[in-house]
């Protein structure tokens, strides 16, 4: 029993996780949309900002996968 209910709770935390990745996603892109309708300009990254872009995730991942460590 214990091993299902821990099954359980790892699915729901996929699940979590991927909505709000989802919805985060969605958000930075009305984002995008929005700053290049207002300036009347096209949505465009470049190369450098796809890498901030990356970097930052990143960095956002490392920081989650450290929540709970004892130190």
């Amino acid at each position: 029993m214990k091993i299902e209910e821990e099954n359980m709770n790892q699915n729901r935390t996929l699940l979590f996780g991927a909505l709000i990745g989802a919805f985060t996603g969605l958000v930075a892109a009305m984002m995008l949309n929005r700053r290049a309708e207002k300036t009347g300009t096209e949505v465009s990254l470049t190369t450098g900002d796809g890498m901030k872009i990356g970097m930052l995730v990143f960095g956002l991942l490392r920081a989650i996968s450290s929540l709970g460590d004892e130190r």
